[in-house]
């Protein structure tokens, strides 16, 4: 699915939410990631396969 150079990660991999946008609905809360990650503003998760990853934010600090 990626054309850039370098690839961008795939989506199983650690570093998979470093990949291209390719359609953004901030209105919506989510992104499309390149590599198919669908990515939400919570930090959760759903993979290709249909996988979720649940959100992961760092806690804010008071």
């Amino acid at each position: 699915m990626c054309s850039h150079r370098p690839v961008c990660p795939n989506a199983y991999s650690a570093d998979r939410e470093a990949s291209h946008v390719v359609s953004a609905h901030p209105d919506q809360g989510w992104s499309l990631l390149c590599n198919g990650v669908v990515l939400f503003e919570d930090t959760g998760l759903l993979l290709p396969d249909g996988t979720i990853v649940g959100p992961h934010r760092e806690p804010m600090s008071v």
